[in-house]
Formats: C-alpha cells, structure tokens, sequence
C-alpha cells in the first residue's frame, strides 16, 4: 500500500491508474487499524488494483478533498471516477462483494 501524503500525490494516484483504491485512517483510530490488515486481505484478490493509504493526522485537506467526515474511508476510484465509498463500520463481506462486482464490470474494459 502506497503512502500518499500529499493532495497532489493523492490526485495523481488516482488519475494514473484505471483502478486506485485509497484508505483515509487516523493515528488514533482503533476501527481504522482493526480494518486495514482485512481489507488489504480482500484486496489481495484484485491484482490490478492499486492501494493508497492517506494518514488525516499528516494532510488533514483530504477531508476537504475527498468529503470525509469520519475513519476509516475506504474508496475505491475506476478511470478517475470515485466507485466505492465505505466508511467507519464496514461490514467485510458487502465490501468484498461490492469490489468484486465492478472489479468483473470494469477489468473486463
């Protein structure tokens, strides 16, 4: 998972590849380091999707940018365009399904 500390290193992560996937978390945020080794563990079964981890602690704009008001974010973003917002309790099992079905849809492209 690529760290992503700057908006302009977020805004080109996303625009550079077809699948960008980009996990907003907090330092403090127990939710948010209970969920990321899971989500990493799904993600593993989409190879062309690109991970991004964004700490709002160190660019705090990126609740601004993306329109975040709580963490974990999870958002998963195809040729640009954002796909899938999941964010605070996200139930594993919809995501991965959730994933699964644009992942199919658009890696078909």
């Amino acid at each position: 998972m690529k760290d992503l500390t700057t908006i302009e290193m977020v805004d080109e992560f996303i625009q550079e590849n077809k699948f960008s996937f980009v996990y907003v978390s907090r330092t403090n945020c127990s939710v948010c380091h209970a969920l990321l080794p899971r989500v990493k563990e799904v993600l593993s079964e989409f190879p062309l999707i690109n991970q991004g981890f964004v700490n709002a602690d160190q660019l705090e704009e990126i609740a601004g940018r993306l329109s975040i008001f709580t963490v974990p974010a999870l958002l998963l973003f195809i040729d640009g365009k954002e796909t899938i917002r999941e964010a605070r309790f996200v139930p594993i099992e919809t995501f991965e399904e959730k994933v699964r079905k644009v992942y199919q849809l658009s890696a078909a492209d």
